[in-house]
């Protein structure tokens, strides 16, 4: 799959962590940003210049939750999309998702960015059955089907 950009953005390579706990819960963090919405997603982030996106997932997964692994795998997912960043800036995302079991346990904050403690103010872990009925955006919005997807 090649991802071409759009006139005026550029592509934002970032890898996307689907953490499952031992019941089957996914963890998803709500971002409150002061000029949008609250909304949900998953833990991840852009890759670093000259990173691939394994190694961001496991880069992104420590710095967001404080969770430790060698390696974020299988790849089940890619996905692409238009969106504006946080810091207001239109991209093309090229996302890859990443699989990862752990046992539940509370994320450790004190990675986070500045950006990060401002706009971050929830941890969640989610079952499917609360996914499918939550009454704020999750992203992406097809969270729910990369669940069941097998690695590729």
């Amino acid at each position: 799959m090649t991802i071409e950009p759009t006139p005026a953005r550029r592509i934002r390579r970032a890898a996307r962590i689907l953490l499952m706990d031992e019941h089957d819960r996914l963890l998803l963090i709500r971002f409150a940003p002061p000029d949008r919405r609250p909304f949900w997603c998953g833990v991840g982030g852009e890759c670093d210049p000259g990173e691939d996106f394994p190694a961001a997932a496991v880069r992104e997964l420590f710095e967001e939750t404080g969770l430790s692994v060698e390696t974020c795998g299988p790849e089940v997912a890619r996905c692409a999309d238009d969106f504006t960043t946080l810091a207001g800036e239109p991209v093309t995302a090229d996302e890859r998702f990443f699989r990862v079991s752990t046992q539940t346990f509370t994320p450790d904050t004190s990675g986070h960015t500045e950006t990060e403690r401002e706009m971050i103010n929830e941890f969640r872990w989610f079952t499917r059955a609360e996914l499918a009925n939550w009454p704020e955006p999750l992203f992406p919005v097809n969270i729910l089907d990369l669940l069941d997807l097998e690695a590729t």
